[in-house]
């Protein structure tokens, strides 16, 4: 039966407030409605290449991952020991030997740092690579990358079929844009990513906004015939190519609810138990299998945000639920050892799947979090176990992370800090200098400029330069 959405008569006023995805009736409105007119010459951007964006929110302890430093005093040091990687010179925390076998496929940058170390101003400054005017909160003033790069990638075209072009995943109840400072600013609800909130371990889980009914799909491929019988009367009223966008918009939320590979990218449980068990069985290691399932299937930039590995489960005392790892949160050594194998795990899966799948080459890797962690241990009473334990604070000043793949030179490490990780020695590197890397890989010019709300020219970068020491040779 032919569904009537449209009795009688459309007025220009009444065909106006029916477009967008409201024609469609679906949630989706806010994420892929179009907030403007087009300009005119957009640049292009290259349409072959992805970055997986694994976020650490909390603050991964620097000197028990990726820059130990065991000859410094005990109260810096720590209790863990270094152990020996597959690269020559290059050592990690004993508490990561999977990756310690896989250390060629990545780099290890050990001298970022900036100047916020708050949760909110570090996660604003280090997602826009802009410094925020409010060093507290999570509320962007200026747009997340996640929303740059959305913009950047839709402005020549649609999702790649029905693909979201950004996806941003995260425990359920923490999965809100603003929560880990991801908001669109003035680029506006249009340029945001599509969410996944939930944990994928979970034998309930469920992506919301994939799929419909065959009713409802029947339903909506009446209203897009409507829409194409509308064709003459819209070229003759749009004068600002704003109609033309929305119907770009449109078309890509109906190929995202109706298409069988978007569901399938989604979808982990078609991957063989084996490759699961791999990753693991956890929240880490399923949104990192996820994620890989989303670059192979065509989607550009992912974010996934690892903070409890085990969510909905009994969390020891002595632990945290992210990775803040303060003295009152928990026994910062006992969380290592409760965290760090499930962290090992989905890196070093994940790193290993994007080589044997050839993704390598196209596929950009980032792992980090807002900020490193205090060099020297502090102790406290646990807010939980009311036990006496250490625990390191924030610190903005020095933090490490990896980088693999994205067709770059790895087996890499790139800057280092003073004898007790305080502050870089060398190579003294940004946010920024990530951000401009990245957005070079994707093909973005970040020296465009977008609005602000006050009509004010906004470059997408202010300042950074790419780390040339991961560009492919011939590049440098």
């Amino acid at each position: 039966m032919k569904s009537n959405f449209c009795p009688g008569p459309i007025s220009r006023r009444s065909f106006l407030q029916f477009g967008g995805l409201s024609m469609l009736g679906m949630n989706l409105a806010d994420s892929l409605r179009v907030q403007a007119a087009q300009p005119a010459g957009l640049p292009q951007v290259s349409a072959d290449t992805s970055v997986i964006f694994i976020w650490l929110p909390g603050g991964p302890p620097h000197m028990e991952t990726y820059d130990m430093k065991p000859d410094a005093p005990v109260e810096y040091r720590g209790i863990f020991r270094p152990i020996k990687t597959n690269v020559s010179g290059m050592e990690i925390c004993e508490l990561l030997p999977l990756q310690a076998k896989i250390a060629d496929k990545f780099n290890i940058i050990r001298s970022v740092s900036h100047d916020f170390s708050d949760h909110g101003g570090g996660h604003k400054r280090f997602l826009t690579g802009r410094i925020p005017a409010t060093p507290v909160g999570t509320v962007n003033d200026a747009p997340a990358v996640t929303s740059v790069i959305f913009k950047c990638l839709t402005e020549n075209g649609g999702f790649k079929e029905g693909m979201p072009p950004v996806v941003f995943g995260a425990d359920a109840g923490r999965s809100g844009l603003d929560v880990f400072a991801n908001g669109p600013a003035y680029l506006g609800g249009a340029n945001t990513p599509f969410i996944v909130a939930g944990d994928p371990s979970d034998k309930s889980f469920k992506v919301q906004n994939l799929g419909i009914s065959r009713e409802m799909e029947t339903r909506l491929e009446d209203r897009m015939a409507l829409r194409r019988g509308l064709d003459n009367f819209r070229r003759d009223m749009d004068q600002s190519g704003v109609l033309q966008a929305m119907d770009s918009f449109n078309q890509n939320a109906y190929q995202m609810l109706t298409s069988e590979k978007v569901r399938n990218a989604f979808d982990i449980s078609q991957e063989p138990p084996r490759v699961r068990e791999r990753y693991g069985m956890h929240a880490y290691g399923q949104r990192g299998l996820m994620a890989r399932r989303l670059v192979e299937a065509g989607c550009r930039f992912v974010e996934m945000v690892w903070e409890n590995p085990f969510p909905g489960k009994p969390q020891p005392a002595d632990c945290v639920y992210n990775w803040d790892s303060h003295a009152v949160n928990c026994n910062i050594f006992n969380d290592a050892r409760w965290r760090f194998p499930a962290y090992d795990q989905a890196v070093s899966a994940l790193i290993e799947d994007l080589y044997a799948r050839g993704l390598d080459r196209r596929t950009l890797l980032v792992v980090t979090g807002e900020f490193g962690r205090t060099p020297k241990i502090s102790t406290a009473v646990g807010t939980a176990n009311k036990i006496t334990q250490p625990g390191r604070d924030h610190w903005s000043k020095a933090m490490s992370m990896i980088v693999s793949g994205g067709g770059m030179r790895t087996g890499q490490i790139i800057g280092a800090t003073n004898s007790r990780g305080e502050y870089p020695v060398e190579r003294p590197l940004t946010p920024n200098d990530l951000w401009a890397t990245v957005y070079q890989h994707l093909g973005i010019d970040s020296s465009r400029s977008f609005l602000d709300h006050q009509g004010r020219p906004m470059p997408i970068l202010p300042f950074g330069d790419t780390i040339d020491e991961l560009l492919p040779a011939k590049t440098v």
